[in-house]
């Protein structure tokens, strides 16, 4: 039937999207918190750091939810095996998103001095949180295979994505913030940019000699033309976004947005050749999505509710980033 060829596609592409929504937008709030100065005499630049996130933060982490919530009833059959390798892992993420939403209120309304107290557990909760997705995302890409092998390439991949959420964080600081905290988050743009690099080219290196199936479909005669057009476009956006950082800020903060939506183009290029390497496997190696998929009949119910879950998000969540559009301050934006 097309449908049960069509539907598991469709599905597979929206939970693609969440995923790639999430890891940008919740990434940027993760990576501020990852960035967070631990200095007594920071105190004003934490507040302002965590006001830029403070409206979205939250909101942020519907796209996860979605995501998994596809996965759950889309494809229950790969759920199953996903959760089963990742329990510990997901169980530690949660704790981290605990210690985020617990010190972001209490930082607030706790004494003035247990306020450090609670931007470091912030801070910790949010390098806990990415360095789970990081490893999850490692095992996931290593077919959950046992050994000491997927489990550095685990480590390995959790310090890529530690490094990618601080550089798209650190970028989100540049466009939201002003003066002496956006000439700070220029540097930390800057450093975490040549990090999440040397962790792109590690992972691109590792990943194809690992997994042979990866091998084979990247570098198959004469899709290699075009499929190249990846990494090369991702280099270039890296090596763009270097060269601009070394020139801001400018005169009436022209181009603070660009580094922001760069690193975007970086997250939505990585994501492509990750998609190109395993479609259309959703547990790779092990189970594709026609195999995991739910009966047509349910899918076609579950697809009209996306239908209309999906652009209300969507909408809500442009209607936020416009409503609290322009620099963050540590009271109130502008």
């Amino acid at each position: 039937m097309m449908d049960a060829y069509w539907l598991p596609v469709i599905f597979i592409g929206l939970m693609g999207l969440s995923v790639l929504v999430y890891a940008i937008l919740d990434g940027y709030d993760l990576g501020v918190g990852i960035l967070l100065p631990m200095g007594e005499a920071d105190e004003a630049q934490r507040d302002t750091m965590i006001a830029s996130i403070g409206p979205f933060w939250d909101a942020n982490e519907t796209w996860l939810v979605l995501a998994v919530g596809i996965m759950l009833i889309a494809f229950p059959a790969a759920h199953s095996i996903v959760l089963y390798h990742l329990y510990i892992p997901v169980a530690i993420m949660l704790i981290g998103l605990i210690m985020r939403g617990v010190a972001f209120d209490f930082r607030a309304k706790a004494a003035v001095d247990h306020k450090l107290a609670w931007d470091r557990t912030f801070k910790a909760g949010s390098i806990l949180t990415t360095l789970a997705q990081g490893y999850m995302l490692g095992l996931y890409v290593m077919g959950f295979e046992g050994g000491i092998s997927t489990h550095l390439f685990g480590l390995l991949s959790g310090l890529g994505v530690t490094a990618a959420y601080s550089y798209i964080g650190a970028a989100w600081l540049v466009m939201k913030t002003e003066n002496g905290l956006q000439q700070r988050a220029v540097a930390w743009t800057k450093s975490t940019g040549r990090f999440c690099f040397m962790g792109v080219i590690a992972v691109s290196i590792v990943n194809p000699l690992v997994n042979p199936g990866v091998f084979d479909r990247w570098f198959d005669f004469p899709l290699v033309m075009f499929v190249l057009l990846i990494p090369a476009l991702c280099f270039a956006a890296f090596l763009f976004n270097d060269f601009l950082l070394g020139r801001l800020p400018k005169e009436n903060d022209r181009h603070c947005w660009v580094p922001f939506s760069l690193v975007m183009l970086i997250f939505l290029l990585c994501f492509s050749a990750l998609g190109f390497s395993f479609f259309p496997d959703v547990v790779p190696g092990q189970m594709d999505i026609w195999e995991a998929a739910s009966a047509p009949e349910s899918l076609i119910v579950i697809l009209i509710g996306a239908l209309i879950v999906v652009p209300v998000i969507l909408m809500y969540t442009a209607f936020s980033y416009w409503v609290f559009r322009g620099k963050a301050t540590s009271l109130n934006y502008h």
